[in-house]
């Protein structure tokens, strides 16, 4: 996914006068080669993530549209002030394009994981986001962030699905059933689908999740309601409440345990199974709650 946000930001740089790049070290050489021709649309602040988003800000004040891009933890839970300042209170827009996700390397320790970057936006107003599950969503996800203004944040993980799905906006119907709603954030399908086999669920796929398809999860026609997300466990729990908010509905979340810390390094395979992410949790998670 990381090499298809580099060169469809490289291409965008070639096309497009109004495309900035901003790094803090991480990826910086992935776009030497950018930097070389547009030396002043590519700019590498050093290990300044507070820098890197203040000068996205400023880039968007002069009519630029920036993509900033690092670690989960250093683009999103370090910096969180200057995007809510300086991005959000300004009223400028910025793609912030992450890797790492919530665990995706533990070998490098707690520092690199951000398990509630989505939860931590979704305090503020006017933000997209996008949760790709393959390469080629990524592909057709990033060419409209960069060609808007808005605030657009795009999750990108090692980890991706077999298959990849419309990158629509909307929830994609990828199995249907009759006994309950599962739906699978991103790159948590593949696990979703292995889990559900032989179980009657419909399930849903989406790459983005928020605007939250509140639509598509009432079309899928039940209000019992699995919610597989690859951050903070209920993260989108609010936004199934709205698509209910007129009907008794019941919800299960799987994500990225609350009620405890992970101070082992492990696998992101290890991961999963602690926050019953892995396919025999996901399955015994949706068998007990629609049984």
């Amino acid at each position: 996914m990381r090499e298809t946000f580099v060169d469809t930001v490289t291409t965008a740089l070639d096309h497009d006068p109004r495309i900035a790049v901003v790094t803090a070290d991480i990826s910086r050489d992935a776009f030497t080669p950018a930097r070389a021709r547009h030396p002043h649309r590519v700019l590498n602040v050093g290990i300044r993530e507070q820098a890197m988003v203040g000068v996205a800000g400023g880039l968007a004040l002069t009519g630029l549209r920036p993509v900033v891009h690092s670690y989960t933890p250093f683009l999103v839970e370090r910096p969180f002030e200057q995007i809510k300042l300086d991005l959000g209170h300004q009223d400028v827009g910025a793609v912030l394009v992450s890797i790492g996700a919530s665990y995706d390397d533990p070998v490098w320790g707690r520092t690199h994981q951000a398990p509630g970057d989505v939860a931590l936006l979704d305090t503020l107003p006017g933000w997209t986001v996008h949760v790709p599950g393959h390469p080629e969503e990524v592909a057709a996800l990033l060419p409209g962030a960069l060609a808007g203004e808005g605030r657009v944040y795009l999750r990108l993980s090692t980890r991706q699905n077999a298959t990849a799905h419309p990158a629509t906006g909307r929830f994609t119907l990828v199995r249907e059933g009759s006994r309950g709603t599962v739906v699978a954030v991103g790159p948590t399908l593949d696990n979703v689908l292995a889990a559900t086999e032989g179980q009657d669920v419909t399930v849903l796929y989406a790459s983005t999740i928020r605007p939250f398809d509140h639509r598509g999860l009432r079309a899928a026609g039940h209000t019992d309601v699995v919610l597989v997300e690859p951050y903070l466990a209920g993260t989108s729990a609010h936004e199934v409440a709205i698509a209910f908010d007129d009907v008794a509905h019941r919800l299960r979340a799987i994500g990225v345990r609350r009620d405890r810390e992970v101070r082992a390094y492990g696998t992101a395979e290890d991961h999963d199974v602690v926050h019953g992410l892995d396919v025999p949790g996901i399955a015994r998670t949706v068998r007990e709650f629609l049984r």
